[in-house]
């Protein structure tokens, strides 16, 4: 799946106070590009030549005219982009550097889309998980809970919460690959 967001471009562009390298996205350099046909576009035009998304543009907008490396200017001025602005190249742009990146306004996720990422990634590595629970109850055959979550620690290369560990425990548990203790629930046996 090609991601158009983590696209890297570098544009050269000539300044009256000279040339510069500039590299900015995807949606950064289709914008910037557009300049090279006119010298004065609206909110509107630019979003019916780019055929981007709305926010997606007021996104790259603000990166291009509302940041610290100002390429464009908006009228009128402000730290926000609106349907009714109009965005022009910054001809008075300067800068010490020969190349400069231009970072895009990163999207925040909401806790609902975070928590979402979260099990979808523990969807993703719950074999991992498995192949570990089973690999250390094999060679040692009978392990306490706690000591069984302490090792799980120890293996795996990335966080896991404890809630999760015990559902992959109790999935293992029903298909049979280990049991629970008949005198002490807490402890688990290994099945061969």
């Amino acid at each position: 799946m090609w991601q158009h967001t983590l696209t890297q471009c570098t544009l050269k562009a000539v300044y009256p106070k000279g040339k510069k390298e500039i590299g900015v996205s995807l949606f950064q350099t289709v914008v910037l590009l557009m300049f090279n046909e006119g010298e004065k576009y609206s909110f509107k035009e630019i979003l019916q030549y780019t055929g981007l998304e709305s926010n997606e543009l007021k996104r790259t907008l603000q990166s291009l005219a509302c940041s610290k490396i100002r390429l464009l200017t908006k009228e009128p001025q402000s730290r926000t982009v609106n349907e009714t602005d109009v965005f022009q190249i910054n001809v008075n742009f300067t800068a010490k550097a020969l190349r400069i990146n231009v970072n895009a306004v990163q999207v925040k996720e909401t806790k609902q889309e975070q928590q979402k990422t979260q099990e979808t990634i523990f969807r993703d590595r719950q074999y991992q998980v498995d192949a570990a629970i089973v690999r250390i109850m094999k060679t040692r055959k009978t392990l306490a809970h706690n000591l069984l979550i302490s090792e799980l620690y120890n293996q795996l290369k990335f966080p896991a919460r404890a809630a999760d560990l015990k559902k992959r425990i109790e999935s293992l548990i029903e298909r049979e690959y280990i049991e629970r203790d008949s005198e002490d629930n807490t402890i688990y046996n290994y099945l061969a």
